[in-house]
């Protein structure tokens, strides 16, 4: 079990990867895609529940605001896991939170296979909004286990995180598909879907040690930590490792855990806190859900069939995932500012671009393909930079005191940002058409300008270090002396 590879991993850490994402940010991709193949079916579900009820048809308009109450309380529910999961990893351990959490999971699952049978679409809001809490809980969850089992030199294994979520989209893609699970008799059983991926890790993830940081600096268990080391990394003393973890220990020593607000407040960690804001927390304003919205349109212009269009979206979430599996290789070898910057000045041209070839669509023929292919190279692009290293850098910037509380707040921009973008991107498309694309052009280049100048690069460097390098700007004009440890 401790076998290694050529590239240092182990089989075991492999294996964790697999276990948490297959029920952690698997979820959250899974259900961000496959809500939109039972449309039709479930609003048709909806007008022969009511009619059944009363008698007589729901008028079109409230078909569409129920169904957009069943697609936003995803993002509702998500708000929740966020807010609770600080609490619940520092209570309960990351381990048996991850676990608890696929209940949520299967109690959804549940009222959406049994809302047919008991002739309720009330039964779908509940399942979604369980399915949100899982994905909330998730989201944080899953980024921070795997970033705090990872040993220094492997901690961009934790762009895992992203690969899931991409996978995710894409098994919500197939699935959905009319030939699997798509149909009008089967659609109970795709909104089900999220069972099996629960199931999978509540069985798998029981033979896998907890996080060895949260044993050690959380528990003080050096006994345990020893033990999850080796099963995870191989066999070994791991002394520099150990080091490491009990000289931030010693730091927080008689310190509590930091709440979301401590993260806001104090001086301390108040550069950590802007970049995780902007490089994870604004993760929805590089338009990466904007461009999905757009890819049908553009496809259909481009010539391709109808029902062609689906399988050709299938090929935008292979390429994500594909670049987010290339980001893994390359970010513990090339750094996280340089994927960052570079990236963040790639989408901005190709956001441009497809901003210019969008309002051209019908003067040139050729211009949908062109189209077309600046959707291909913007998710490349995505994928190898922000998509990737956002998952990466919250474990990296805070000690553990704070680290809870940062992926909470990472965890409620994330979903108020989806929600917000969810209500009112179709009004700003409607409103600017293509133009709409310029407000994520601006926060582009606005990242790639923050990440080539002020972010610190992270690779190698032990959390001390790098809240070391943070403190020389959150102290600038302070003397030296005054140093964040002492208020951790």
């Amino acid at each position: 079990m401790n076998s290694q590879v050529h590239t240092g991993l182990t089989l075991n850490l492999i294996l964790l990867c697999l276990v948490l994402g297959i029920g952690g940010t698997f979820q959250y991709g899974l259900h961000i895609s496959l809500i939109n193949s039972p449309a039709e079916h479930i609003q048709k579900f909806i007008n022969n529940t009511w009619q059944h009820r009363y008698g007589s048809p729901l008028h079109p308009d409230k078909i569409t605001l129920f169904w957009t109450f069943i697609v936003s309380v995803f993002s509702i529910g998500g708000l929740l896991g966020s807010l609770i999961v600080g609490y619940l990893s520092v209570r309960f351990g990351r381990k048996k939170t991850q676990l608890f959490n696929n209940v949520f999971a299967l109690l959804g699952a549940a009222l959406m296979m049994l809302s047919p049978v008991a002739k309720s679409f009330e039964m779908i809001i509940a399942g979604r909004f369980l399915y949100g809490v899982n994905a909330g809980v998730s989201l944080n969850l899953h980024t921070m286990y795997i970033g705090e089992c990872a040993p220094k030199r492997l901690r961009g294994i934790s762009v895992t995180v992203s690969l899931f979520i991409a996978l995710g989209k894409l098994m919500g893609f197939v699935v959905g598909l009319r030939e699997f699970l798509g149909s009008e008799t089967l659609w109970p059983y795709l909104m089900a879907f999220s069972a099996v991926p629960a199931l999978i890790q509540l069985l798998t993830l029981p033979f896998f040690p907890e996080s060895p940081r949260y044993l050690l600096i959380d528990k003080g268990n050096k006994k345990d930590c020893l033990k999850a080391m080796q099963q995870l990394w191989g066999t070994g003393d791991h002394v520099v490792e150990i080091d490491d973890m009990l000289a931030e220990k010693n730091t927080l020593e008689g310190k509590p855990m930091k709440s979301i607000r401590d993260l806001l407040m104090e001086r301390c960690v108040h550069w950590q806190m802007i970049s995780i804001v902007l490089t994870s927390g604004a993760i929805q304003l590089t338009g990466i859900n904007a461009v999905y919205f757009y890819a049908y349109d553009v496809f259909r212009n481009a010539g391709i069939p109808t029902p062609q269009i689906p399988f050709v979206s299938l090929g935008i979430g292979v390429t994500e995932a594909l670049t987010t599996v290339l980001c893994g290789f390359v970010i513990d070898r090339l750094g996280r500012k340089p994927l960052l910057w570079i990236n963040y000045g790639v989408i901005t041209v190709t956001l441009s671009f497809l901003t210019a070839t969008l309002s051209l669509q019908d003067l040139y023929s050729w211009m949908p393909y062109f189209s077309s292919a600046l959707i291909f190279i913007f998710t490349l692009s995505f994928g190898l930079g922000p998509g990737g290293v956002c998952c990466v850098i919250p474990t990296e910037m805070f000690v553990q005191s704070y680290r809870p509380a940062a992926y909470a707040l990472i965890g409620i921009l994330n979903w108020i940002g989806l929600f917000v973008l969810a209500v009112s991107f179709p009004f700003m498309e409607a409103a600017l058409g293509a133009f709409c694309f310029v407000f994520f052009i601006i926060f582009c280049i606005c990242m790639a300008v923050f990440s080539f100048l002020i972010l610190p690069e992270t690779k190698n460097r032990s959390i001390l270090e790098i809240v070391e390098s943070f403190n020389q700007m959150n102290f600038k004009h302070q003397k030296r002396n005054a140093v964040c440890s002492t208020r951790l």
